[in-house]
Parts: C-alpha cells; structure tokens; sequence
C-alpha cells in the first residue's frame, strides 16, 4: 500500500507577503500589494478577479452619491495610478498580471457602471457585462492585454469596463 502525504490545511487568506517573490521590506511595497490585490480581495481562493469587480461595485455605491465630476475623477485616478501600481506589482509578485492583481478589475467595473440605471438590474447587468468581457477577452480587449507592464494589466480591463458601459446604455436604451 502506498502512503500518502498528510494534506495541509488550505489557507484560504494567506498572508500577502508570503506570496510575493521579493519580499517586501518597505511600507510603500506593502501599500503596493494592499492597493494593487484591492485592499486584498485578490487573495480570495475563489475567483479572485470576480473579488475585486466586488470592491468596484462597493466603490460604485461609494462614489455615485458624490455626482459624475467626482465619479469619473476617481475612475481616472485610479485607472491611471493603477497601471504603475499594477506594473509594481507585477515586479513584487515576479510575474506578468499575477491572478492577485485585481486593481483593474476595480476600475473596469467602476468604467462599466459609469450611467448604469440605478436599480438592482442595471448594476447586476453591468456587473455580469464586464465579468463575461473581461473573461472572454475578444478583439480589441486581447490587443490591450499584449501591453507591456502595468498598461498591459490595466487597459485590457478598461476596454472590458467600455464594453459593458456600451452593451448596457444599449440594453437600457432598448437598441
């Protein structure tokens, strides 16, 4: 009979330093990977990326109070520094658009929720719109992932974001 390894116990949040190929020895590495995994929904052992479209929509619920100026100020901002804060990333993780990295998905979700109708349907169907784009990743959203660096991690998922954003005003416009 063949013995077997004991199984180790799953982590299910691991301790984000462990998972990094460099260890981080600065606060502002470690601010890195706590912005770039989406206050570290990126380390859920299931769907990680779905996690962070999450915290988009947490995002969404926080920014839509505050008028479109406000919404679409924080949406650049944080699609903007995302893309160096993803490109660090991927240099602390020491591998191209790690599956932890989830900043992109925050802000293709806060992109595809820009004018959803404020109802349950219209932030489920845009929530559900970005993840198939984002996932399927047709033309032009492949194009964007062949970037180098952060650009690379970042705009394919802003590509994803427009997509919905333009598959729900249809929907909604009835088109």
């Amino acid at each position: 009979m063949e013995q077997f390894a004991p199984r180790r116990k799953r982590e299910y949040f691991p301790n984000p330093v462990l998972h990094c190929a460099l260890m981080p020895k600065t606060v502002s590495d470690r601010l890195i990977l706590f912005l770039a995994t989406g206050f570290y929904s990126g380390y859920s052992p299931v769907a990680p990326g779905t996690a962070g479209s999450a915290v988009g929509v947490a995002a969404y619920f926080l920014l839509r109070p505050l008028g479109w100026p406000a919404y679409i100020a924080v949406t650049l901002a944080v699609t903007l520094m995302g893309i160096w804060i993803s490109g660090r990333a991927e240099a602390l993780f020491g591998q191209k658009d790690c599956k932890h990295i989830v900043i992109d998905e925050i802000a293709g979700q806060l992109i595809a929720l820009f004018m959803a109708p404020a109802t349950w349907w219209g932030i489920l169907s845009g929530f559900a719109l970005f993840r198939l784009f984002d996932i399927t990743k047709f033309w032009p959203i492949s194009a964007c992932e062949k970037l180098k660096g952060g650009a690379g991690v970042m705009l394919d998922d802003a590509a994803a974001g427009l997509l919905a954003l333009l598959a729900l005003q249809l929907i909604y416009l009835g088109i």
